[in-house]
């Protein structure tokens, strides 16, 4: 195997790695995801620039994109990040 190759199948076997460690992924549209914010008292919303929203609900991951800032609901804990990658 060439080191190309085996370049590729270690980018394959680290990304099939990060997606069973990050369990369940599920990408919404905007009002949606806004839907199951609303449905946390205390939810915690992770945003980056490029428009990533990512939350959590019931063991669950949530995230779509947004070309600009969603209304979060009062009470929501923002953590504004550099970026966030989903595999």
């Amino acid at each position: 195997m060439g080191n190309g190759a085996a370049a590729g199948a270690a980018a394959a076997a680290a990304i099939a790695r990060a997606t069973k460690a990050s369990g369940v992924i599920v990408r919404l549209e905007p009002p949606d995801c806004l839907g199951i914010v609303g449905r946390q008292a205390g939810a915690l919303v992770v945003c980056a620039t490029g428009g990533f929203i990512k939350t959590s609900y019931k063991g669950l991951a949530f995230y779509t994109k947004s070309p600009g800032p969603l209304p979060l609901p009062s009470g929501v804990e923002v953590v504004t990040a550099q970026t966030i990658w989903i595999p």
